[in-house]
């Protein structure tokens, strides 16, 4: 079965919660969290990491949308979805996202645009994100003036 359309949707689902908690203040951390395997990898050009979603995964999803809100985040949508059919079980999506802000400290506003790798299982039923390769957030924050 291919779950393609399955697939972007979570995505896009996961998108609007992230961006209404951007937009509102009020995450829906217990719903993000459920986009999350119990254990997960994550890449970055700042390293690699792996952890286990144990009980403080909701309240460090929750600060990391406040981290976005005090940098002037002011949307983060999912643009696009593609996913790559890895088996019956797994696949792989690229999401494209637009990262929305207001800086604090001029008002200028602006978006950055980026694009995510993710790594999704279905063998539990519903998707759950395992892993992620991400750009150099950090970099195109402070190239911004966001940090």
């Amino acid at each position: 079965m291919d779950n393609t359309q399955r697939l972007r949707d979570f995505f896009f689902g996961y998108g609007r919660l992230m961006d209404t908690g951007v937009k509102t203040g009020k995450v829906d951390a217990k719903a993000l969290e459920a986009c999350f395997a119990e254990y997960f990898v994550g890449a970055s050009p700042l390293g690699v990491m792996g952890g286990e979603a144990g009980e403080d995964f909701a309240d460090m999803i929750v600060a990391g949308v406040d981290n976005y809100r005090r940098m002037g985040a002011t949307e983060f949508v999912a643009e696009e979805v593609a996913v790559t059919p890895i088996d019956a079980l797994h696949a792989m999506a690229r999401v494209f996202w637009l990262f929305g802000y207001k800086r604090p400290s001029d008002g200028k506003t602006g978006t950055i645009r980026f694009e995510n790798v993710y790594f999704v299982s279905l063998a539990g039923g519903d998707p759950k994100i395992f892993a992620w390769i991400t750009p150099d957030e950090q970099a195109a924050l402070k190239e911004h003036g966001l940090m």
